[in-house]
């Protein structure tokens, strides 16, 4: 990872992407979708970790730099600070289901840096965040669009 001053450092947020077993269909669209967003500035990835769990329960983790060819992934991998511990592979594989991938994506949002760093130099902190999960939000609006009865 670029050396950055603690300052300057934006919100760290991470996601966990399962893929059924036999679900899969890697085409190397994600990849793209990752590259554009770091080469756009948008976020600086610091961690990428690919998770199998295999049929039995046990769980191999592998590094981006365990792959022979990443392709569009080179530049985002000589980047990585391969943050993750042993401790965090096992927490976020128990919600993984048997025989199936899962990618763990850290990343810093480098858009919301210099607000953050505002924040902190204002003496503020941090003191809850949280994701809305597009589901709720498409739940929400079909419920608000959806037509009402005399009565109700």
């Amino acid at each position: 990872m670029t050396e950055t001053s603690l300052d300057q450092l934006g919100p760290v947020d991470y996601l966990v992407v399962e893929f059924p077993a036999g679900a899969s269909n890697f085409t190397g669209e994600m990849a793209k979708e990752l590259v554009a967003l770091v080469d756009a500035g948008t976020i600086r990835v610091i961690d990428v970790l690919i998770l199998t769990k295999n049929e039995n329960g046990t769980v191999d983790a592998m590094e981006l730099s365990d792959i022979e060819e990443l392709g569009e992934l080179q530049a985002v991998e000589a980047q990585l600070a391969e943050l993750l511990a042993a401790e965090d592979v096992e927490h976020l594989a128990a919600a993984m289901d048997p025989g199936s991938t899962a990618g763990v994506l850290i990343w810093e949002n480098l858009w919301a840096a210099p607000f953050a760093a505002a924040a902190r130099r204002s003496g503020g902190q941090l003191i809850a965040n949280g994701r809305i999960p597009i589901q709720a939000i498409i739940a929400s609006i079909e419920a608000d669009n959806a037509p009402t009865s005399v009565g109700d």
